[in-house]
């Protein structure tokens, strides 16, 4: 399933905006953070790089995953948006392990001096400011489009918003303290809060490629659909959910009276496909169509359910 070229236009603008923010924070940061000797503004500036990394990952992604389905990938490219979120998410940890390995070494040496403290907090505040912006944009975009990889990348994004904060706290506590040891232990808080980002992304990307169910929310709105032509057919079973980068996946078995006609059979999964499809967009549905074996009272003449069929078709 394809999306539109404007769609495709939106998602990659999207991505190069957040290379560009990203490339920029992080070579501020990167200076500002040598010169003031900080691990906690340096750990900032090795997040950003991380996020710069993911940044381009991500841009890739969206361009790649857009492409039709070929002979080698009969289901479509979808997936390489959830590949990218997975190594997006292994980028993160690992930056958050070099994060508390850097702060344990500044605990453990008891050396820590930091200075220009007020152009510290002031690339934070900026750095706060532009990371919010742009993942405010990237989240949006990934929501209209049902993006994996630019949810990704907002995700880093707007944890680089709350370590932004929280370094910028930590350099106002050390101007008013004078406690420079304070340093690398805001670093290693901000190291668990990217962490924590980290494992959520690891669930929204990773676990997709391992074919998990849709969310129950998601699974519950084609459930509601299948009961609103509960009158039409004997019963379903066998639904299986999945998604692939922004393309769900859902099949299922659907029983019906066995005296319907091949064409009155097909028409009907199509009304329940055009209707799973208006509540879930990029959908990819397939529905298997089953005969009742029968065995009741009423099948020994004619399944009542053909007449409710026959009205809703005339």
């Amino acid at each position: 399933m394809i999306q539109s070229p404007e769609v495709q236009a939106a998602k990659s603008r999207a991505a190069l905006l957040s290379i560009a923010s990203n490339t920029i924070l992080t070579v501020i940061k990167l200076i500002i953070g040598i010169m003031m000797q900080s691990v906690s503004v340096i750990s900032e500036a090795v997040h950003s790089g991380l996020d710069l990394v993911a940044a381009v990952i991500a841009w890739f992604a969206v361009c790649k995953s857009g492409k039709p389905a070929d002979d080698e990938h009969r289901f479509g490219h979808g997936k390489i948006e959830n590949v990218a979120g997975t190594v997006e998410a292994i980028l993160i940890f690992g930056a958050a392990f070099y994060i508390i390995w850097e702060a344990v070494h500044k605990l453990r040496s008891g050396t820590v001096e930091i200075e220009s403290l007020g152009l510290g907090a002031a690339i934070m505040a900026v750095s706060a400011i532009a990371n919010y912006l742009v993942s405010r944009n990237l989240l949006n975009v990934a929501i209209k489009t049902d993006s994996v990889a630019l949810e990704a990348d907002a995700m880093h994004l707007r944890a680089d918003v709350y370590t932004s904060v929280g370094v910028l706290g930590g350099l106002v506590a050390i101007k008013l303290t004078g406690i420079a040891m304070l340093d690398p232990i805001i670093a290693i808080i901000v190291a668990l809060m990217i962490i924590k980002a980290a494992w959520d992304l690891t669930k929204t990307a990773f676990f997709h490629i391992l074919d998990v169910k849709l969310p129950d929310d998601e699974e519950a709105l084609i459930h509601d659909v299948m009961a609103s032509y509960s009158g039409r057919f004997i019963e379903y079973h066998k639904l299986r959910t999945r998604k692939s980068g922004h393309v769900r996946h859902i099949d299922m078995h659907l029983v019906v009276p066995k005296q319907m006609t091949v064409e009155a059979g097909h028409l009907l999964s199509h009304q329940i496909t055009a209707d799973i499809e208006n509540c879930l967009p990029h959908s990819h549905i397939l529905v298997h169509i089953e005969p009742c074996p029968g065995g009741c009272e009423s099948c020994a003449v004619e399944c009542p359910k053909i007449f409710v069929n026959s009205s809703a078709g005339s």
